[in-house]
């Protein structure tokens, strides 16, 4: 029983993350953005990293992509994304500050 309900666990916790990195998918965040390295923006990983251990990250970060912003990872802004729904965005936030 246990071991079951281990693997139904992280079936479920897996299969959530890459519902939001479907998110990220489907509103084209993977054109500058990749979980790993670099592109024309940063890797997911070194945004997490870079607001691990503040307890605002969630907020300021999807205000960010919101409203889009310049200056903070290097010369090429990017663009907002007003279009993207209050849930969605919190998902993919979770997704993107989840990541080690």
């Amino acid at each position: 029983m246990l071991r079951t309900s281990l693997a139904l666990l992280l079936a479920t916790s897996s299969s959530l993350a890459w519902a939001d990195n479907a998110l990220t998918k489907k509103y084209n965040c993977t054109a500058c953005h990749a979980e790993e390295t670099k592109k024309v923006g940063p890797a997911y990983k070194e945004v997490a990293k870079r607001y691990a251990g503040d307890a605002e990250a969630a907020d300021k970060l999807a205000k960010k992509i919101k409203a889009g912003g310049m200056g903070v990872w290097g010369p090429i802004p990017m663009p907002g994304h007003p279009q993207v729904p209050d849930a969605d965005l919190k998902e993919m936030v979770s997704y993107i500050l989840s990541l080690k």
